[in-house]
C-alpha cells in the first residue's frame, strides 16, 4: 500500500488563481490573416506545447512583476499579433490564424501556491505537481477556434515565481517559442523594440491550401475500449559537459568507412539515449525500435527561410532497426543510421513528403512517431536559460505534461551552461526503472 509520503507526492500543488484578464497589442493593428500551412497542418491534433521556467525571488515585488510582464507582452505582440489571434477556417476549409482589434488576446493568469519553494519543483521528477502551473493541460490545438493561441500563468510561490506557457502547436513550433520568448523577456528589461522581427509570410516556406477532414474515424466495433495504456515516469537526466564530451568520443571513436563527417552531439547523444532506452525496455531482438527527430526544416527547404520564420518549419524523420542489430553493433552503427537520415532529409525529400502529405493528410497524434520509438523534441541549441524578464535568469526550465508518450525526449540546454544537456524523459515505468539502474547510461562505470 502507498505511503502517505507516496501519496502527497503524487498530489497536485495547490495553487489560488488570483486573476485571469487578457492581454493584446498596445496599438490597433487591424485585421491580418495568414493560412496555415502543410508545416502547420499536421499538428492541429497536437496538445498545446507547454513551457515552464522556474525562478528564484521576485516575491515582494509580484505585483509589480506581473503588471510589468504584460506591459512588455503589449509590445511584442505588436510583432508576434498571431500569438493573440485565434484559429478559423476560411470558405474552402482551409485553417488560417487571424488576428483582429476586437479579438481578447492572450490569457493572462495571475496566481500563488505560497506554501511551495522554487526547490520543491525543481526537484520534481514527473509533472504531477506541475500541472496546477502551467495552463491548457489535456487541450487540443483545435481547440484554437474557440481559445487564445497563448495562456500565461504566473504563480508566487514561497521563494520565487513560475511562468507557466501554452503555445498552440498548430502555429509555431520551438525556434518560434523561444524567439518570442526572448523577445518579450527584451521588451521587458528595457529595449525599446525587439532585435530580430518574426518573418511571418508562412505561404514564402509552401503556398499549397489543404483542406483537412477532421471527422473521427468511425469505431468498427461500438462496444470497443480504447486499450489502456500503461503508467508513464518521466525523469531529468542531466549530462555534465564532460559526460557529453565522454559520449561523442565514444561514438566518434571508430568512424564507420564512408561516413560523411564526424558525429555531432545530438547524433552521439541520440545514439546513447536510443541504445539505453531499448536495453530498459527489454526489447526482444526482433522487435522493430523507431528512431524519430523533429528537425528544423528553416536552412533545408529551398529557398532557405530565416532563423526567424515564425510558424511550424519542421518534420519529423523517422529512423527505424531491430532491437538486436541496434544492441549487437558499436554505437557507431545507429549513429551512422541518425545521421544519414538527418543528412538526406534535404529540400527534394522534404518536397517529396510534402506532396505525399498534401494528396493524403492525415492529422497525427504525437504517439504516432512508432513502435518502441525514442523520439526527441525541443533542441539544446535553444538558449532557454538566457529568458530574463528583469527578475534573473531561469533555475530550471521544464515541459508540461502534455504531449509525452512512452519514448518522448525533451532536450534543453544545461543550467550550468557550457556543452551540458539536460535529457528529460517519458517511459513506461518499469522500463524507467531499468534506465535509472543503468550504469552506462548514466555514465557511472
Amino acid at each position: 500500500m502507498a505511503t502517505q509520503a507516496t501519496k502527497d507526492e503524487n498530489k497536485p500543488l495547490k495553487v489560488e488563481i488570483l486573476s485571469k484578464t487578457y492581454v493584446k497589442p498596445q496599438k490597433p493593428l487591424g485585421r491580418k490573416e495568414c493560412q496555415l500551412v502543410t508545416f502547420d497542418l499536421p499538428y492541429i491534433a497536437f496538445y498545446y506545447n507547454q513551457k515552464l521556467l522556474i525562478y528564484k525571488g521576485g516575491v515582494e515585488e509580484f505585483e509589480d512583476i506581473v503588471e510589468k510582464l504584460k506591459d512588455g507582452l503589449k509590445v511584442v505582440l505588436e510583432e508576434f499579433h498571431q500569438l493573440a489571434g485565434k484559429l478559423d477556417k476560411d470558405d474552402e476549409g482551409v485553417f488560417k490564424v487571424v488576428y483582429d482589434d476586437d479579438m481578447e488576446g492572450v490569457e493572462f493568469i495571475s496566481a500563488a501556491s505560497e506554501n511551495t519553494e522554487a526547490a520543491d519543483l525543481m526537484d520534481e521528477e514527473g509533472t504531477i505537481k506541475l500541472k496546477e502551473l502551467v495552463p491548457y493541460n489535456g487541450v487540443l490545438n483545435l481547440e484554437g477556434l474557440q481559445r487564445p493561441l497563448l495562456s500565461i500563468q504566473i504563480t508566487k510561490l514561497k521563494d520565487g515565481l513560475v511562468m507557466g506557457c501554452a503555445f498552440n502547436h498548430a502555429i509555431l513550433d520551438g525556434t518560434s517559442t523561444w524567439h518570442f520568448m526572448s523577445s518579450w523577456a527584451q521588451i521587458c528589461t528595457g529595449s525599446k523594440s525587439i532585435s530580430v522581427l518574426p518573418f511571418l509570410d508562412r505561404t514564402q516556406a509552401r503556398n499549397t491550401r489543404v483542406k483537412l477532414d477532421l471527422t473521427p474515424p468511425a469505431q468498427t466495433n461500438g462496444d470497443a475500449k480504447p486499450p489502456v495504456a500503461p503508467p508513464l515516469r518521466e525523469k531529468i537526466f542531466k549530462f555534465s559537459e564532460s559526460a557529453i564530451d565522454k559520449i561523442k568520443a565514444k561514438v566518434n571513436a571508430n568512424p564507420p568507412e564512408g561516413s560523411a563527417k564526424p558525429f555531432s552531439t545530438f547524433q552521439s547523444l541520440s545514439t546513447h539515449i536510443w541504445h539505453a532506452a531499448t536495453r530498459a525496455r527489454q526489447l526482444k531482438p526482433e522487435d522493430y525500435t523507431v528512431f524519430t527527430v523533429f528537425a528544423d526544416c528553416r536552412k533545408r527547404v529551398d529557398p532557405p527561410m530565416p532563423e526567424s520564420y515564425f510558424g511550424n518549419l519542421i518534420q519529423a524523420i523517422f529512423t527505424v532497426t531491430a532491437a538486436g542489430l541496434l544492441q549487437a553493433n558499436p554505437p557507431e552503427f545507429a549513429a551512422g543510421m541518425i545521421q544519414k537520415a538527418i543528412v538526406m532529409h534535404d529540400a527534394a525529400a522534404i518536397e517529396a513528403r510534402n506532396k505525399e502529405w498534401e494528396s493524403n493528410p492525415i492529422i497525427f497524434q504525437f504517439k504516432d512517431a512508432g513502435v518502441n520509438c525514442v523520439a526527441v523534441g525541443s533542441s539544446p541549441r535553444f538558449k532557454v536559460y538566457d529568458v530574463d524578464f528583469g527578475f534573473g535568469k531561469p533555475e530550471s526550465v521544464r515541459s508540461g505534461s502534455n504531449n509525452r508518450f512512452d519514448g518522448m525526449v525533451y532536450l534543453y540546454q544545461g543550467k550550468d551552461g557550457g556543452r551540458s544537456i539536460d535529457v528529460e524523459i517519458s517511459l513506461e515505468a518499469s522500463a524507467m526503472e531499468n534506465l535509472e539502474k543503468d550504469k552506462e547510461f548514466l555514465f557511472l562505470e
